[in-house]
């Protein structure tokens, strides 16, 4: 039995084309490796747009306003959905243009977004595009070191 997985994209200054086919022999870490490459392009490229729909460098400078440092994990988690980064939070998602279900939809990004950004100034490893995977070094060298933050 043979399957693949594919990932073509062709959206604006995202071109790319990911496929792996799967067989039988195929290593499960190898389906993993390739599954966490795709992580790493997809999460960027989400990060990228909702920063072209809300002003994240104003929940940027909140959270970095935390100062945050390795190993404060305790205190990110309490900041996560403190009063300084929701009112942030609300204040960007309210686009007048959206409708208050996507406002909502926008702030849970944004929440997203931040808890992502938090945990790893603590140095947590909190996604798999952190993971050090041999091979990746080339694909991890295009991508701007603020960007996987």
């Amino acid at each position: 039995m043979e399957g693949s997985i594919q990932l073509i994209a062709n959206y604006s200054d995202w071109k790319a084309i990911k496929k792996q086919t799967i067989t039988e022999k195929t290593d499960p870490l190898t389906v993993a490796e390739f599954l966490a490459s795709l992580t790493t392009s997809v999460d960027r490229k989400v990060e990228e747009n909702l920063r072209k729909k809300v002003a994240l460098d104003k929940l940027d400078l909140a959270i970095t306003q935390l100062g945050l440092m390795k190993g404060d994990a305790v205190k990110a988690l309490e900041e996560i959905n403190s009063r300084s980064i929701s009112k942030v939070i609300n204040e960007i998602s309210q686009v007048p243009q959206l409708q208050k279900n996507q406002q909502k939809e926008v702030a849970d990004f944004c929440r997203a977004y931040a808890s992502r950004k938090v945990l790893k100034a603590c140095g947590l490893l909190i996604d798999y595009s952190q993971i050090e995977i041999p091979g990746m070094g080339r694909l991890k060298k295009k991508v701007p070191k603020d960007a996987k933050e």
